[in-house]
């Protein structure tokens, strides 16, 4: 230990180079040496130590051979600093031992040792040690210094071809093993549909990363006997939305005024390599998998999703891909409607992508049929209109166009069952008689969508168009009122009571936005109240309407008072009472006075 004014010294001391190699032992040992007092250990001396050490520990590794000292002195480096010394030569592949004594092996160290020829095969060998997220990383941070290099600053090796290939394959390997034993993992069954297609994706992000950095490889690694499956799936899982996405990146790069290339970018897979990839196009190794009602919709869906990021495997795959949507179905049952359960908030959804995953893969009409017969079952949308304020007018160019139904059905994307009809529709297998009866169950609004948005075909819109309109030519829309147009009308209680009956009010996507409506109306009164959630109106509304009442209810009965307080203990995701039932319950509380 030495005293710790003096640790500016041995710094120098250590960079200086006219120290003699005799010294070195003693320098390191003054530098590595915990700072102590009298009392002990002192963490600011100590910490002045560690500044000089960490300045002279590139000098000293660079002088010293000892094996020994050299481990005392790795110990004190961080993984920035080892990384930058392994790329200049200082630490080399014989440090490694040291370094992980204290330390697991990170991805940085090992690309720093592949920057030497020399080491390359030993690089290779430590990848095994890595965890799996950080084997692409290997790669990746290949050039630490990418985004923070000069232009006159000396640029990297590239990457060893041996330590490339290694990484690939290292990052390929595990969804090739998984196409061999496709067991999901336990609980996957509830992890949302609209998450994850299979209990892990197939290919991780690393996988694909390195597959995309070579796609002059990607003919040859189709046919690869041992991970050719896993580069097909993912090039038809990959290839094209990657495109897509760096294409939309590079349009958003040009300025305002500059125009964007006219042509459409090349597709990413060729002909030739879809056809190679074809093996893989529906999924085989996960056709037998448990499970079948929940595994072959996911299936169908999956093989769905390629087909809209690959449209021309329609024209190359046709009657692959109606045999898999035709085994999918048959296997999973997936036209057996299950009756939906209350909390089941997917029931929709699930019956619209099965449709829509038919209406692009199926050329069987009794299978297209059965999808048709599923979307006229689901619940009719609840289409509101909101009151106007200052806040529509605002965000919407023409507030009084905002008010057509078409357009009111998009506001909670609830045109998703017409839109899906209609695809069903454009598919030449798809029996005109089942569209038409679905047609004949279609809210009003999405009637009026229909012949607004779609564009054909056009038997389907006159079929639309020929389905009867209500006797009492109403659109279906529920429209919120202001104050001042429901002073207009000779009964305004009324007509907030018919908001309250509205099939509306019974919906998660617009009730709050009645309820929300009704209390802040000046014409409401208790009875309007009284039938909504009591959360409604004590927690989602300014307290001065619930204040009034409260007072005048509850009174200066101790009693009431805290059976209130138990009464709104209630949390999120519990049957709430109504503001009615929740008065009610404070009547039975003791109406003792409060003494003072």
């Amino acid at each position: 230990m030495v005293n710790a004014r003096t640790y500016p010294l041995w710094r120098d001391l250590a960079m200086s180079e006219d120290l003699p190699r005799e010294a070195l032992k003693t320098v390191i040992e003054a530098l590595c040496d915990p700072a102590k007092c009298p009392d002990g250990f002192d963490p600011r001396a100590d910490q002045w130590r560690e500044e000089a050490l960490k300045a002279a520990l590139p000098a000293l590794l660079a002088r010293t051979s000892a094996k020994r000292l050299r481990g005392r002195l790795l110990v004190h480096g961080d993984e920035k600093l080892l990384a930058a010394l392994a790329a200049e030569g200082t630490v080399t592949v014989d440090d490694v031992p040291a370094i992980l004594r204290h330390r697991r092996l990170w991805a940085g160290l090992v690309a720093a040792l592949a920057w030497h020829p020399a080491q390359v095969e030993a690089a290779v060998a430590l990848l095994p040690r890595l965890a799996d997220h950080e084997v692409e990383r290997v790669v990746r941070d290949f050039d630490p210094d990418h985004y923070s290099r000069a232009e006159g600053d000396t640029p990297p090796p590239p990457v060893p071809q041996a330590l490339f290939d290694a990484v690939l394959e290292a990052c390929l390997t595990p969804l090739a093993a998984y196409l061999l034993h496709p067991e999901p993992e336990e609980g996957w069954e509830a992890v949302s549909a609209y998450a994850k297609d299979w209990s892990l994706e197939l290919g991780g992000r690393s996988a694909w990363a390195m597959l995309a950095r070579c796609p002059e490889r990607w003919a040859e690694l189709t046919a690869h006997p041992t991970l050719g499956a896993a580069v097909q799936h993912l090039l038809l899982d990959q290839a094209e939305v990657q495109a897509a996405e760096d294409a939309r990146t590079h349009a958003a790069s040009y300025l305002p005024g500059e125009e964007a290339p006219a042509e459409e970018p090349a597709p990413a897979l060729s002909e030739d390599l879809l056809r190679a990839c074809l093996p893989a196009l529906c999924l085989p190794e996960l056709a037998n998998l448990p499970n079948p009602q929940v595994t072959a919709r996911r299936t169908l869906h999956h093989i769905a999703r390629r087909v809209d990021s690959n449209p021309r495997l329609v024209g190359l795959a046709a009657e692959q891909l109606h045999a898999a949507a035709d085994a999918a179905v048959v296997r999973g049952q997936l036209l057996h409607l299950t009756e939906k359960q209350d909390n089941d908030y997917e029931f929709d959804g699930r019956v619209r992508r099965l449709a829509e995953d038919l209406a692009l893969l199926s050329a069987n009409p009794d299978h297209l049929a059965g999808a048709c017969a599923q979307l006229a079952v689901l619940d009719q949308p609840a289409v509101v209109s909101p009151a106007p304020s200052r806040t529509l007018i605002r965000v919407v160019d023409d507030s009084a166009d905002y008010d057509r139904p078409a357009r009111l059905l998009e506001r909670h994307s609830e045109h998703r069952r017409a839109e899906t009809l209609a695809a069903l529709a454009a598919n030449p297998h798809t029996p005109h008689a089942t569209v038409t009866d679905a047609l004949n169950a279609l809210h009003p609004a999405e009637l009026a969508w229909i012949a607004e948005k779609v564009e054909g075909p056009a038997w389907f819109l006159q079929a639309a168009a020929a389905v009867p309109a209500p006797k009492d030519e109403d659109d279906g829309v529920l429209r919120l009122l202001s104050d001042d147009e429901l002073a207009q009308h000779p009964d305004p209680a009324a007509v907030l009571q018919s908001w309250l009956d509205s099939p509306a009010a019974g919906e998660i996507l617009s009730r709050s936005e009645i309820y929300r409506a009704l209390v802040k109306s000046r014409h409401h009164t208790l009875e309007h109240l009284r039938q909504i959630p009591a959360d409604e109106v004590l927690a989602r509304q300014e307290p001065e309407i619930a204040l009034k009442i409260l007072l005048e209810h509850c009174g200066r009965s101790t009693g009431r008072w805290e059976a209130l307080a138990a009464a709104m203990a209630f949390e999120y995701d519990e049957t709430k009472p109504t503001f009615g039932e929740l008065l009610d319950s404070l009547d039975g509380a003791p109406a003792t006075p409060r003494t003072s």
